[in-house]
């Protein structure tokens, strides 16, 4: 279906209308009192929930308003995120204190050195210099507005950073260290520990022989590390003019992401008269939306299957451990001394000194559980193809200026996009799923031809580890002249595809992309036909299911969405309950009572739910526990049911049933207690209600804790997960979206704005945007504050 010409005059119209009265905005005219007036300008105006909407003329002035408004909702914030960029978490809070790097926490000694290690202020400064002239702008903008945002409210901070020496002006290279955290955190930055401990081996350890590797322990490993079924998720489907009821594109975005940290999501609406307006959400210090929308198309990210990094297993020369060979050639590794000031054991400062070993294929990592380990025979370096990935912005300025799917396909070009797929629809009601990540540019005939050792080579199927040959130099990673970052895979062969009807992901590979797509010739480190997250099985179940009852509107999207369906409770409580006049304890029976009674749903009133989670949190774990397993040529339907006919497999289904209850009861919690009563969130002690369910459940409204922990006597306290979540189709106007960001605008514990929209996601009452201008004015609270950058 065509957009009527008719609608499509309309909307020039009004595109037309809305540049001329947003420049006016900023000029002072007398119809938007209040607004500054000159060309390094920037107006802030706040509406419901206190979004921010920054009209600038530049994208420099646009990001110094972007900062200030982050700033009041988020300094304390941005102002711990410094300390880290500066290195100096362990002399400001303590050398064994846990801090976040990324997406893992671990001790501040070693953020510290890991800083130091892997932070070439040189290599970034050059690295940015390759990027737009308006990313450079938004860069510039960002650290200024910050430092301006510091100047002006020095006195009344929140109490949280109020007076602390830590609280210090941001530099240019702190901010592209904390963009270069961002860009590495899916690797190097998550084995920091590991790069940390690659030492060489003393005499005695290197005589050793290698220790065999439990394939199992490797994968839960990488787990830890959140490098394997990692904790960053997401949902996203987009629905065009086939399946529609408006015959437009319709798009639900839906990413879990931490609930507190730099990985937290911030809405804001950004304008820049007659060359932008865009609205969504950012994450933390990123002065652009990343998910979000304009007048023409909009679009979600989810974590994609794509690899970031290999390792090279090296061959060491005999006698020697730092030198290694490469085509029968002896190379040296180099040594690099860094140090980081370390409180001591007095607590006064010291500085500690620490050496990182490096191949020609970038640093060495050890992950002896993995089986990676430095010995007199091998050691393993680390390639984090993401290192020095400045493309991001440029990327996010393509996409805010997007008129169409196919605008945004080739604003995927520069290769930008670190770790996320890109689903997408427009207001012609066209769909897109794209995965044009950073990916190592590797094929399975490379894969073959450069295999490691047996037991490294082993590490891909069990724990998604691709080792390479690092003894033999055509083993690096192919130049494509079609790529514009040597080494890594161009757009044309990354799967890309355009549909009419719809296409959904949720952090499986591009193969489940839709029933009927088919891709061809894509690298294995793209993604491959594993099918591991229940929610993908979830979503391929429940769209057609919804597309049986008639067109998709943007209520029936959500609708199925907040349903919270339990897949993983539909796929094995039968069975159990069938099984349970077997049930050998009372613990076990009256588990068995408490799951009858249950709808299969993680609503706030669902009684039951609670019992399920922590009995499959076990039993999911039992060897062979399904009565149906995985078949490819099935991947919704397996695998399925309990194998309740093996009485050992049924001896341990009762146990994790027995274990649950206990568990439950020893915390202070009935069986019968309502999901509500017992899922809260961690952020707040404010008793508020939580729907959802574990990334385990298969509940695609996916709620969590980024620290994996079983009930316990403060129930199920959820930290991770839905954090924002958008709806969005197109009329004659523009784009009519709906939306909450779970934890709403602020981390200041004082602001209205932190957690209100924790109130309204309980309560499953979505906010409607005001995007065009007099939805804007009719929305706004307060008056706009007006800033001049010098």
């Amino acid at each position: 279906m065509h957009e009527p010409s008719t609608h499509r005059s309309l909307s020039m119209a009004l595109t037309t209308l809305a540049a001329a009265c947003a420049a006016l905005f900023l000029a002072g005219c007398a119809s938007q009192p209040g607004a500054a007036g000159t060309d390094r300008s920037v107006a802030i105006e706040r509406t419901t929930y206190g979004i921010p909407h920054i009209t600038a003329n530049d994208p420099e002035s646009l990001a110094y308003g972007v900062a200030y408004a982050y700033a009041q909702d988020n300094v304390c914030m941005t102002a711990d995120q410094l300390v880290t960029a500066r290195g100096q978490r362990s002399s400001t809070f303590g050398a064994q204190t846990i801090g976040l790097l990324g997406r893992r926490y671990i001790p501040n000694a070693q953020i510290d050195l890991f800083m130091a290690a892997h932070m070439d202020d040189a290599m970034l400064e050059r690295a940015w210099a390759q990027t737009s002239a308006e990313t450079q702008a938004l860069a510039r903008g960002y650290v200024a507005g910050y430092n301006r945002f510091l100047a002006d409210n020095a006195a009344t901070l929140p109490e949280a950073c109020r007076g602390k020496p830590w609280v210090q002006p941001m530099t240019m290279a702190q901010y592209r260290r904390m963009a270069e955290v961002v860009a590495v955190q899916a690797g190097i930055a998550a084995l920091a520990d590991g790069m940390l401990g690659a030492q060489p081996p003393a005499a005695k350890a290197a005589q050793a022989p290698a220790a065999d590797v439990n394939l199992a322990d490797a994968a839960q490993a990488l787990r830890d590390v959140g490098l394997l079924d990692s904790p960053l998720g997401s949902n996203a489907w987009a629905f065009g003019k086939d399946v529609t009821a408006n015959g437009s594109g319709m798009l639900l975005g839906n990413p879990h992401f931490p609930w507190s940290g730099p990985n937290r999501f911030y809405e804001m609406h950004l304008t820049i008269p007659g060359q932008m307006d865009v609205m969504g959400v950012g994450i933390g210090t990123y002065p652009m939306v990343s998910i979000g929308f304009n007048k023409d198309v909009a679009w979600s990210h989810t974590v994609s299957t794509g690899k970031r990094f290999t390792f090279y297993e090296v061959t060491l020369v005999e006698g020697d451990p730092t030198t290694y060979l490469v085509d029968g050639k002896p190379e040296k590794m180099t040594a690099r001394k860094i140090s980081a000031q370390i409180p001591g054991p007095d607590g006064e400062l010291q500085m500690r000194e620490h050496t990182v070993w490096s191949t020609r294929w970038g640093p060495l990592v050890v992950v002896p559980r993995a089986g990676l380990t430095w010995n007199a025979k091998t050691a393993y370096a680390l390639r984090d193809a993401n290192t020095g990935n400045t493309r991001m912005m440029d990327a996010a300025l393509a996409f805010a200026r997007a008129r169409s799917v196919q605008d945004l396909h080739k604003a995927h070009a520069n290769l930008g996009l670190p770790w996320v797929n890109t689903l997408a629809a427009d207001r012609s009601g066209q769909t897109m799923y794209a995965d044009v990540s950073v990916v190592p540019d590797v094929d399975a005939a490379q894969l073959a031809r450069c295999a490691p050792s047996q037991p490294a080579a082993a590490l891909r199927a069990a724990a998604g580890l691709v080792v390479l040959n690092g003894s033999r130099a055509e083993c690096d990673w192919r130049r494509d002249s079609a790529s514009p970052v040597p080494g890594l895979i161009p757009i044309g062969r990354m799967p890309v595809a355009f549909r009419t009807d719809w296409v959904h992901n949720s952090n499986d590979s591009f193969v489940y992309t839709h029933p009927g797509q088919k891709f061809d010739g894509i690298s294995p480190l793209v993604g491959d036909a594993s099918l591991t997250r229940p929610r993908t099985r979830a979503g391929l179940a429940e769209i057609p299911e919804m597309l049986s009852r008639g067109k998709v509107t943007l209520q029936a999207i959500q609708g199925q969405l907040f349903e919270n369906r339990n897949f993983m409770a539909q796929v094995v409580v039968p069975d159990l309950l069938a099984a349970c006049d077997k049930a050998p304890t009372a613990e076990s029976r009256d588990g068995c009572a408490a799951l009858k009674g249950w709808d299969r749903r993680n609503n706030v009133d669902a009684r039951g739910a609670h019992v399920f989670r922590e009995f499959w949190r076990t039993a999911r774990n039992i060897p062979g526990v399904h009565r149906l397993p995985f078949d490819p040529a099935q991947p919704v339907a397996t695998p399925a049911g309990l194998k309740m006919d093996d009485a050992t497999t049924a001896a341990k289904v009762w146990e994790a049933l027995d274990g649950a209850v206990k568990a439950i009861r020893t915390s202070g919690y009935t069986l019968d207690a309502t999901l509500g009563s017992v899922q809260r969130p961690a952020i707040t002690e404010e008793a508020i209600a939580l729907h959802g369910g574990e990334e385990f459940e298969g509940v695609l409204n996916n709620l969590g804790r980024q620290e994996p922990a079983p009930i316990n006597k403060a129930g199920l306290r959820i930290d991770y997960g839905t954090s924002y979540v958008q709806t969005v189709t197109f009329d004659a106007k523009g784009p009519v979206a709906q939306a909450i960001l779970t934890y709403g605008q602020s981390t200041n514990p004082s602001s209205p704005h932190a957690n209100d929209q924790m109130r309204e996601f309980s309560a499953k009452r979505w906010h409607t945007l005001p995007f065009h201008r007099d939805d804007v004015v009719k929305a706004r609270v307060g008056e706009p504050l007006r800033l001049v950058r010098p």
